[in-house]
């Protein structure tokens, strides 16, 4: 029988792997930032690129219009500033004098325009209008109705882009961080070859001058904008899968930064490693997805008493070390109080007797959700429901959501440094990455559209409250912990900040030895 008890040996002493020392290597080249991360980007093309490295090397590579500041807030990036007009339907940005790519040629108002109409052009980018649903004829340009020349944005002058859109989007700047224009003439020569590191030309500030298939080499790129202000020349990124062996390298000085160490090492990372360990606060949620297909789960009182009987201290103390925040909410806030048994037993208990005639099926990953779902599974025997687990790959987990050949789904999704709480309900909005699940809400969508158009930072946290507050209310899925991001920080490196992940690579140096 597994039950708590015999979950936490169980992961305990796969947590002893790490505790194990490795031996110092030989001195690192001055100048060089070695960076360990758990996964290859998809693509270096941000017209197709869809996993969390490649948005981590886009920030490298690329440049925004607009771009992140060194306190993760708002800043210019290609454009130096920008306006809107009275109605909160036009955005003018204003570019830069004198951009140039990394080959060195000029980066136009043409390149973002062509840039735009490329991102929601279904032949030449995955199908998602992303950052670019509120733009003027976006939806009918993806739907194939007109062509990518009609979408509402235009090159003004040699510096001026305007963008004309459907319905106000007070949040429109913030959303060109991720906007990266491209360079139309690498892309009209070289194709769909044009992210070859030969190939490649980009305005951030490195590009990628080799690659292999776990490693990219990053350079500087003299032509960007804010290049005087780039320290570090050289960057080398190497893929290294399994989160042990990240930690055992980076102990043994072969990488100066490294992410997402496994849960059941933080505790000991935090006690022995000082301030090579750093914590941050993210828009990180762990949550459950749950399938409103089944008939099982269709009943909002079922999906309550399942939440209300999850012990999420529990999960948050023996699997994330205290450093995840237990939470039945999206947006975060407090911790959540206990679990609530005698509650979600009286609600199961006023159900029909036949509500469950199955065991209800855990979808979960191989690694940390492993005994998340067996303590799930303890929580939910406690109200004599029977539940199965199913154990997976990620990307079959993925497939079986998305086919909804599935009951209940641990789900996790990682914002990055977008804090805002747009981005924590955007997911499961209509259109949004993660509204997969058959849920489907009016009052949500509209809350939601109306949040998308206020202007007014305070205007648009209490509209978000209330979109929360209803898909709560509905409990169409489970929220678990709020989770830190964690990054092993190496002593040479300069630069970090207490409050912002080291994700903006531009920013840090290395000590001179």
């Amino acid at each position: 029988m597994i039950n708590r008890r015999t979950l936490l040996a169980a992961t305990a002493s796969t947590g002893l792997v790490s505790t194990l020392s490795a031996c110092a290597r030989s001195a690192p080249e001055p100048g060089l930032l070695r960076v360990a991360i758990s996964t290859m980007p998809d693509s270096l093309d941000p017209a197709r690129g869809q996993f969390a490295a490649s948005a981590l090397i886009y920030k490298q590579i690329h440049a925004g219009l607009t771009d992140y500041g060194p306190d993760g807030g708002l800043a210019g990036g290609l454009a130096q500033s920008w306006t809107v007009s009275e109605d909160g339907l036009v955005w003018r940005f204003i570019l830069r004098e004198g951009l140039r790519c990394s080959d060195g040629q000029a980066l136009t108002t043409g390149d973002v325009v062509w840039s735009a109409q490329r991102l929601v052009d279904p032949t030449q980018s995955f199908a998602d209008l992303g950052d670019f649903y509120a733009v003027e004829n976006a939806r009918a340009v993806l739907a194939r109705e007109m062509p990518p020349a009609t979408l509402g944005v235009e090159a003004i002058d040699d510096r001026v882009v305007e963008f004309r859109l459907t319905s106000p989007l007070g949040l429109f700047p913030i959303l060109m961080r991720e906007f990266y224009p491209f360079p139309r003439h690498a892309i009209e020569t070289h194709g769909a070859d044009w992210i070859r590191p030969e190939n490649l030309v980009t305005a951030g500030a490195y590009t990628v001058s080799d690659d292999g298939q776990n490693t990219l080499w990053l350079a500087k790129n003299p032509n960007y904008f804010n290049a005087d202000s780039v320290s570090i020349e050289t960057i080398v990124v190497d893929a290294v899968r399994d989160a042990s062996t990240r930690v055992r390298l980076f102990r043994s000085d072969e990488y100066d930064l490294a992410d997402n160490p496994t849960a059941n090492q933080i505790g000991f990372l935090r006690d022995n490693l000082g301030r090579r360990f750093q914590s941050f606060d993210a828009p990180i949620l762990r949550y459950l997805k749950l399938n409103h297909a089944r008939p099982e789960l269709a009943d909002p009182r079922v999906r309550l008493a399942l939440s209300l009987a999850v012990d999420r201290e529990f999960i948050a103390r023996e699997f994330f070390s205290d450093t995840a925040r237990p939470t039945a909410h999206v947006i975060p806030g407090p911790p959540s109080g206990p679990a609530d048994l005698a509650q979600a037993q009286q609600i199961i208990d006023s159900l029909d007797a036949s509500w469950l005639d199955r065991p209800l099926q855990i979808r979960t990953t191989v690694g940390e959700n492993e005994p998340v779902a067996v303590a799930l599974a303890d929580d939910w025997g406690r109200l004599g429901i029977e539940t199965e687990i199913l154990v997976t790959y990620p990307t079959d987990l993925y497939q079986a959501v998305d086919n909804g050949d599935f009951d209940i789904a641990i789900s996790r999704y990682n914002r990055g440094l977008k804090s805002d709480p747009f981005y924590m309900l955007d997911p499961f909005a209509p259109g949004g990455f993660a509204d997969n699940f058959n849920w489907q809400d009016e009052i949500y969508a509209s809350l939601m559209a109306d949040a998308r158009r206020q202007s007014d930072a305070n205007a648009r946290a209490r509209t978000y409250a209330a979109a929360e507050a209803r898909l709560l209310a509905q409990s169409a899925l489970i929220p678990l912990v709020h989770e830190r991001a964690h990054w092993l920080v190496g002593e040479r490196l300069t630069g970090t900040r207490a409050d912002v992940q080291p994700m903006l690579w531009r920013d840090l140096g290395i000590a001179q030895p």
